[in-house]
Order: structure tokens, then C-alpha cells, then sequence
């Protein structure tokens, strides 16, 4: 997995800076929202895991309490049978694979203003299918080494199910079935390993490679404007 944790850094970068935008507080309502239907309308995370991670998220990017607990509220009441997940496919400029998450309470309009960026952005909108064979679900944990030796979090990630663990500079990155996230996530923080991130990611498994830096910036150019839809949570490419 060598190179997805540079670039997974570089996004938490921005993701920072996109607070300042006022966008991201309603992104992480929507996902709390999400978790809370898919988790069967279970509104307490010590027995719901997914929205356990979006209140985790929702916490690091210093969301109010009172903000958190009003889109628990929303999503347990009526009003959260509105909003649903849905997944778009299809190709970035240059034919690179992409899926796009999105929580929506109006699929038809979010459908349309996704299309629209495709078409735009000289990118091709896929059927259901197209790309997501590319791509595994799982888990992963990002962690600062602070005190730790990169061998010591090995160890506690490994003895606890990790898949794969790989660092970069001051981080490290850990990856895992979805249903050892937490087990893995606890048992960290447990031993005094500061989480910087714990979440379910699309990994590709088939990638594309492109040094033409041109045509990287116009596929970076077609994610960000993506990524900047109220609807839209995450945006994931095979590009490797």
C-alpha cells in the first residue's frame, strides 16, 4: 500500500483548511445521519460502530457537542428516513477510476449536479458496477508515533488482527477488516497511542499510473470540485 499514506496525509491537510469553508460541519451531520440509519436507527455508539467513527470524526474537527447531539436527533426522528447513501461510479479524466460517496435527502438532484461535473470536467459517469470491483472496503487507523517506535504500534496493531501497517515521517498507517477497526482503534488509545483518524476507506486494488503532470493536476481539479459538493462525503481514484 506504499504511497496511499503521503497522499491520505495531504488530505487531512486539506480537509482542515476546508472547515474554514463552513461546509464541513453539515458533511459530518450527514454522516453521523447515515450512521445512525444504517446502524438500524440505534442511536448510542457503544452499540452502533459506525457512528461511533462519524462522532470520533465529528470531535477531531472540533464540531460542537450541541451539533453532534442535534444530528443524532434528526437521524433517530422521522426526518432520517430522508436522507440515504448513495454511490456513484465512473471514470476521471484520462480513465481513471473513481467512486464517489455521497448522503443525500434528494438523490434525483445530487444525481444531476454529479453528472453535470462529469460531463464538465471531461470525466465519463459509469453504471453501478463499472469500477467498484477495483476497489475493498476496509478499515484504517492513523496514528502519531509521538514516544512510540514504529515497532510498538506494529505489535499492538498486529496482535490485535492488522492487515497491513505501513509509516510515513511522523504517522502511522494501519489497515484492517472493517470488523476489527475498533478492536484495533481501543487498543491504541488504550495504550496511550494518540488517533489521529479511524475510518472505512475504499483501497484499490487495481491502480492506474500516471506521471504526466498536466493530466494530474486536471484529475486533482475534477476531485476538488467533487469533494466540494454539500452532498458528497468522500471521493476515492485508483490513481496510484
Amino acid at each position: 500500500m506504499s504511497g496511499h499514506s503521503k497522499w491520505a496525509t495531504i488530505k487531512r491537510q486539506k480537509s482542515v483548511n476546508d472547515q474554514k469553508k463552513g461546509k464541513t460541519f453539515t458533511k459530518l451531520g450527514n454522516a453521523i445521519a447515515i450512521a445512525v440509519k444504517q446502524g438500524g436507527g440505534v442511536g448510542d455508539p457503544a452499540s452502533n460502530f459506525r457512528l461511533r467513527l462519524a462522532i470520533d470524526a465529528a470531535r477531531a474537527a472540533n464540531m460542537p457537542k450541541e451539533n453532534i447531539d442535534r444530528a443524532i436527533k434528526r437521524a433517530t426522528e422521522k426526518s432520517a428516513g430522508d436522507v440515504q447513501e448513495v454511490l456513484y461510479e465512473g471514470f476521471a479524466p484520462y480513465g481513471v477510476s473513481v467512486i464517489v460517496e455521497a448522503v443525500t435527502d434528494n438523490p434525483m438532484r445530487t444525481t444531476s449536479e454529479v453528472k453535470n461535473i462529469f460531463n464538465k470536467s471531461g470525466a465519463s459517469f459509469g453504471q453501478p458496477g463499472s469500477v467498484s470491483y477495483q476497489f475493498k472496503h476496509i478499515g484504517r487507523v492513523i496514528v502519531k508515533k509521538d514516544n512510540k517506535t514504529f515497532d510498538e504500534i506494529f505489535a499492538i496493531a498486529l496482535e490485535e488482527g492488522a492487515d497491513d501497517i505501513e509509516e510515513f515521517e511522523d504517522e502511522v498507517f494501519i489497515y484492517t477488516s472493517i470488523q476489527n477497526l475498533t478492536k484495533i482503534k481501543d487498543a491504541l488509545t488504550n495504550n496511550q497511542i494518540q488517533v489521529v483518524e479511524a475510518d472505512l476507506i475504499r483501497e484499490p486494488v487495481v491502480t492506474a499510473n500516471i506521471e504526466d503532470q498536466e493530466k494530474l493536476e486536471k484529475i486533482e481539479n475534477f476531485v476538488n470540485i467533487l469533494e466540494e459538493m454539500d452532498d458528497v462525503q468522500k471521493v476515492y481514484t485508483n490513481l496510484q
